[in-house]
């Protein structure tokens, strides 16, 4: 806990300097790129993945349209359920910004003061638990969601705002709170979303038009034959 919040190890402090130092020798469009991409694009960019993602799920089948629908509405609730953890998490660890500790950084985002604390970060944490969740919901966008927090968590230190660790840890915090809880939730939501896809209205938001939920098929009964039919059957077979 001490060395979070005086800095750090050594390596996680070589890692912030060798990454944000970048910064020096790009030009001054990359920079604000970077910082539009850490800030809102990459985030904005998951959520458009998660929409896509749904649009897909709403032409499967019924079942697998609802366990889809299920676990995309999950990665935006374990989302936001991340970042409320994370607020005593970083009252409690009390890490200072990078550049409150540590001279010759570029910050490229400004609006970080004394009383924002570093560990762990929000934007790694958000953009994380959205991209385990989709991976939840589909393998293959789930993939390439992981890949962009990724990419946030390299603008985050790039920008000079947070430390490796910081968005290790947001990783860290945004993989276990949806993995963790899935079990319950898909158990909760599942059901909610095939009582939903059901509604002549609402069930648009689960399945595409023209696709219905089955019914239950009632199958005929065996009819059991009059008394006098079954020995009469027997005497003409005799």
């Amino acid at each position: 806990m001490a060395g979070l919040t005086t800095g750090g190890p050594n390596l996680d402090v070589s890692l912030l300097y060798d990454i944000n130092g970048l910064a020096r020798h790009a030009p001054a469009g990359a920079d604000r790129a970077v910082g539009l991409l850490g800030s809102y694009g990459i985030p904005l960019a998951l959520v458009l993945l998660v929409l896509w993602c749904w649009r897909g799920a709403r032409r499967q089948d019924e079942a697998a349209a609802a366990e889809s629908f299920a676990a995309l509405v999950w990665a935006p609730l374990a989302a936001a359920l991340a970042l409320l953890v994370n607020v005593p998490l970083r009252a409690f660890v009390g890490r200072p910004r990078p550049f409150l500790a540590h001279s010759g950084l570029e910050v490229l985002e400004p609006g970080h003061g004394q009383s924002d604390f570093s560990f762990v970060s929000g934007h790694a944490t958000l953009v994380m638990a959205l991209g385990v969740g989709l991976f939840v919901a589909h393998r293959r966008l789930g993939l390439v969601g992981i890949g962009l927090a990724l990419a946030e968590g390299i603008c985050r230190v790039y920008l000079g705002v947070h430390y490796p660790t910081d968005v290790i840890g947001g990783f860290a915090l945004g993989t276990a709170v949806v993995l963790v809880l899935a079990p319950l939730a898909m158990a909760l939501l599942t059901p909610v979303v095939r009582a939903v896809a059901r509604s002549p209205r609402a069930g648009r938001l689960v399945r595409a038009r023209g696709r219905t939920l089955p019914r239950p098929v009632d199958l005929p009964q065996a009819q059991t034959p009059p008394p006098g039919c079954l020995t009469e059957d027997k005497d003409l077979a005799a």
